[in-house]
């Protein structure tokens, strides 16, 4: 945009320069011209006297020093066709004046200025000045220079001050662009500073308005989901005690090992709403896949699933919470035990990759039914249809990407590419 304004002011400043210029160049040659003629009248005027008094011996010095002083052929024609001073010819222009009066004719290389002097016992005399092409221009290329000079450095002048111009406002806008950008990466204490045209000065304060009302809302969501995180407390501490107070022992302990743990995912989660804008955690994700895993095995055992886990050696430093990846693959075990049959088989994966690490959840169920069904809060079996969504957002969050496949005959592929922790 900046060059765009500034090659505008330029091509706007080169039409006027030349729609000013072209005409003074064209009067200035009119002005030389004017002024060698004029000067060149005078000159020939100041021998009409001498011809009709002077003999010719005086007559031809005069002429020839005036010859000399202006630099040009003076010749007096005499009505008895003597031709005193610059030999030439008695040419049409001559013959008209000593005819008509004082006249001046052009002719090839420049013009003759003739003045008639009548009067004389033998008729009229006439006073011949030639005034080549050279004289009628003299002076007029360096006016041309000058001008053409001039025009030069109001140009330029033109152009610097468009740019700085165009600056001034550019400047502001980039700004704004850069607190877009901070605002759209989660830098919500990003604000524009008000300056530039008053135009760009009201985006600027409209876009901080935005910005703090972004915070507000963002904060009240937060506040929102950790008191609803808290709110499940209370319930989870009624299941605990009563899973405590179950008369088989192996049976007690298995169930408050689930409740503490989803104590521990509340209590995350909780953590995490209020901390949304700390620096990204990181974890081992070889040491959270295994743990995982091995849990759901246990679910798994007791639908009769086969479930494989191949998960690479360790460490595999990923830039997501130890919480977060946990839950995330929770999300993505749990669509496979919401939406697949008993007995479907499915394959956890985590390999390493040269940006971090990649985690696949593969299973050999029905799939998805249509596209609709990959929409964040859709789903087909009543569910909120939030799972592959938090995937996504994990995936995502550590910098890397979140694919879905179906797999042929029947089964769907989750593929979570996690960035290298820094």
């Amino acid at each position: 945009m900046r060059r765009r304004l500034t090659m505008l002011v330029a091509a706007v400043m080169t039409l006027v320069l030349v729609a000013f210029l072209v005409p003074l160049a064209i009067l200035l040659r009119s002005v030389a011209a004017d002024r060698a003629v004029t000067a060149a009248t005078v000159r020939a005027q100041s021998l009409t006297s001498l011809v009709a008094t002077a003999d010719a011996r005086s007559l031809q010095a005069a002429v020839d020093q005036l010859a000399t002083s202006a630099g040009h052929p003076v010749s007096v024609f005499l009505p008895d066709g003597t031709v005193v001073g610059a030999t030439s010819d008695r040419t049409p222009g001559v013959r008209l004046a000593a005819e008509q009066g004082s006249l001046v004719v052009e002719n090839d290389g420049g013009l003759e200025i003739l003045l008639a002097v009548q009067g004389l016992p033998a008729g009229t005399a006439v006073v011949r000045a030639f005034v080549d092409s050279g004289e009628l221009s003299r002076g007029l290329t360096s006016a041309w220079l000058v001008l053409a000079a001039l025009g030069v450095v109001l140009l330029v002048l033109g152009v610097l001050v468009a740019d700085r111009l165009a600056r001034s406002i550019i400047r502001p806008v980039d700004e704004l662009a850069a607190v877009s950008t901070r605002l759209a990466d989660g830098d919500l204490d990003a604000r524009a500073q008000p300056s530039g045209p008053a135009e760009v000065r009201s985006v600027a304060a409209a876009l901080n308005g935005l910005a703090a009302r972004i915070r507000e809302l963002v904060r009240q969501e937060r506040e929102a989901v950790a008191d609803i995180s808290h709110r499940l407390r209370t319930p989870l501490t009624v299941l605990r005690l009563d899973a405590e107070s179950l008369a088989d022992p192996v049976e007690a302990e298995r169930i408050t090992g689930h409740a503490e743990n989803l104590q521990r995912q509340v209590t995350a989660l909780i953590d995490q709403a209020r901390n949304r804008d700390s620096t990204p955690g990181s974890c081992d994700a070889t040491e959270v896949v295994a743990r995982r895993a091995e849990f759901w095995a246990v679910l798994a055992q007791d639908q009769d699933r086969v479930a494989r886990a191949d998960v690479a050696a360790g460490p595999l430093l990923v830039a997501v919470g130890e919480a977060e990846l946990g839950a995330c693959l929770d999300a993505l075990l749990g669509n496979v035990f919401a939406h697949t049959p008993e007995g479907t088989p499915y394959l956890i994966s985590l390999t390493a990759t040269p940006d971090g690490a990649r985690l696949v959840v593969q299973d050999e169920g029905p799939g998805f039914a249509d596209d609709a069904a990959l929409e964040r809060g859709t789903s087909g079996a009543g569910s909120t249809g939030l799972g592959l969504d938090i995937a996504r957002q994990t995936a995502r969050s550590s910098g890397g990407a979140f694919h879905v496949a179906r797999v042929e005959p029947t089964g769907a592929r989750i593929v979570l590419d996690l960035g290298r922790s820094s």
